[in-house]
């Protein structure tokens, strides 16, 4: 009876006071619909929640195939030969290096001493031999091996890169068409190729760049005559030191050779081109936008109002005999690429031409990923005056555009480090690692930078010093000194470059060439 009471009462309560049942209904009804509609939206969002965004540089992509059990090199010697996509590898070893906190063998400013032969103390912080492990050497040098020894780890990988002697001349004519008093000369490098000795002096500091530059930067005398007996030489002496030698002609291919003889990551030999050259004039004209103040007038490049003056590009156009008089110009240099042209693709055959292939697709696909994602501009490369990021904007010199790239915008942190690292220029970056390692020190004077900037692109700033009684001087344009290889030439720290034809012969007699 007590319950039914309850429950009569509570009827009237809700009917008579506070609405009818159905009324009732209906709002539990909306209630529950309401409820299950959230808890539905919860679980629907929690499915749809993507777990926080990882950059591309962890993917499992970045690795590669695999390489086995071996250990990564560490102890890396590269010699930068010029012209050859060489930046492009240095800026992988940068990479490494960086992200590894290896440890560099810097120069004192841009090169290692070059053209002089190497001296170890051209180091920064070299205190003698094993004072102080160093991991990678890879700037510019002329290459002299008991120097080097004394700077690197006995177990250290040496390898460089060549280029057909006749591309290589090409882009040097139109990189060093200021600096090199043979290539000022002439109006194109069809009529240098002509008649190379018209033109070229081997007395005159910078004409190195005009004759057998690759033999020149193995620490060989690019003016010796040629001789099959003194190239096999040369040969010999680069076989036993360089356990690899890369062809420019077939970057991605040397990239995979490299990758597997260094043991490392696939993302660590993706590159993006760098220093490379624009091909075709812009049709915005102008200025070309970096200053380089005195230095850059020392290397006969015009000024006005403190900015470089663009001219016109050089006249690069060969027939087809002019390429084959080439050829015979640089001689020892197209010995050096045939020679090692044909053990490049020896290794291939070794390697297997199917791996190849497939691990060359994997590579370019890579490429494409990480451009797509670090680039502006489809990841085409532009005018440095186009890069809004003049930290990452490429130093100019010569008569020739020098591209680089911008990045893309919204990167995260992680990613944009990464891309960064890719798309830094040699000089800058190089610049990083010396602050990395050497934080003490503060940034240099505008003009010096300057100075710098033009011995990194091949300026070879040189001290310049009163004319002595008796010292015998040579030529006499302004930009190219003026004076003999032999006689009182002197690099900044004062050593003497010696030259002598019969060097390669007596040395290989004492079972040491340099």
């Amino acid at each position: 009876m007590f319950f039914r009471r309850r429950a009569r009462m509570l009827r009237w309560l809700v009917c008579g006071r506070l609405g009818p049942v159905w009324m009732w209904k209906a709002l539990l009804l909306f209630l529950a619909i309401a409820f299950a509609g959230q808890l539905l939206g919860v679980i629907f969002n929690k499915s749809n929640v993507q777990p926080a965004a990882r950059s591309i540089f962890s993917s499992p992509d970045a690795q590669g195939p695999s390489l086995g059990s071996c250990q990564p090199h560490t102890h890396i010697m590269f010699l930068k030969t010029h012209k050859t996509a060489s930046s492009t590898v240095l800026n992988m070893l940068y990479r490494f290096g960086d992200e590894h906190s290896l440890r560099f063998a810097l120069p004192l400013g841009y090169q290692l001493g070059y053209p002089l032969p190497f001296n170890a103390h051209r180091v920064k912080g070299y205190r003698g031999p094993r004072a102080i492990e160093f991991h990678i050497m890879g700037n510019h040098m002329r290459f002299n091996k008991p120097e080097v020894e004394k700077v690197m780890p006995a177990d250290t990988f040496y390898f460089s890169i060549i280029r057909d002697p006749v591309a290589l001349a090409e882009s040097s004519f139109a990189y060093y068409k200021e600096v090199a008093p043979a290539f000022r000369k002439a109006k194109g490098l069809g009529e240098f190729a002509d008649d190379p000795k018209k033109f070229y002096d081997p007395r005159l500091r910078n004409n190195h760049y005009a004759r057998n530059l690759l033999w020149f930067d193995f620490g060989l005398d690019n003016n010796a005559n040629f001789s099959l007996a003194l190239a096999r030489l040369g040969e010999d002496m680069i076989r036993r030191t360089f356990k690899l030698i890369l062809v420019s002609e077939y970057f991605d291919q040397s990239m995979i050779l490299l990758r597997h003889a260094l043991c490392w990551p696939l993302d660590a030999v993706v590159f993006f081109s760098l220093n490379a050259r624009q091909q075709k004039p812009s049709s915005a004209g102008g200025v070309a936008g970096t200053w380089v103040g005195k230095a850059a007038a020392a290397a006969g490049v015009g000024i006005r109002g403190g900015l470089v003056q663009a001219k016109m590009p050089p006249n690069l156009s060969l027939t087809p005999e002019q390429r084959e008089k080439l050829r015979q110009w640089n001689a020892f240099d197209w010995y050096l690429y045939k020679t090692f042209n044909k053990t490049f693709w020896e290794e291939i055959d070794k390697f297997g031409h199917a791996q190849m292939e497939k691990e060359v697709r994997l590579l370019r696909m890579r490429r494409e990923d990480l451009a797509r994602v670090c680039l502006r501009d489809g990841g085409k490369p532009v005018e440095a005056h186009r890069i809004r990021d003049k930290n990452i904007r490429p130093f100019q010199s010569g008569l020739v555009k020098i591209l680089g790239y911008e990045l893309q915008s919204g990167l995260d942190n992680t990613t944009r480090m990464s891309c960064l690292r890719m798309i830094r220029p040699e000089i800058q970056y190089k610049d990083v690692l010396d602050s990395k390692q050497f934080p003490q020190f503060h940034a240099i004077p505008a003009q010096q930078h300057s100075q710098r900037l033009l011995v990194a692109v091949g300026g070879t700033f040189i001290k310049q010093e009163p004319p002595r009684k008796g010292r015998k001087e040579t030529g006499g344009e302004a930009g190219a000194g003026g004076r003999t290889l032999e006689e009182g030439m002197k690099d900044s720290e004062g050593s003497h470059l010696v030259r002598n034809n019969q060097t390669l012969v007596r040395e290989h007699e004492k079972g040491r060439l340099r």
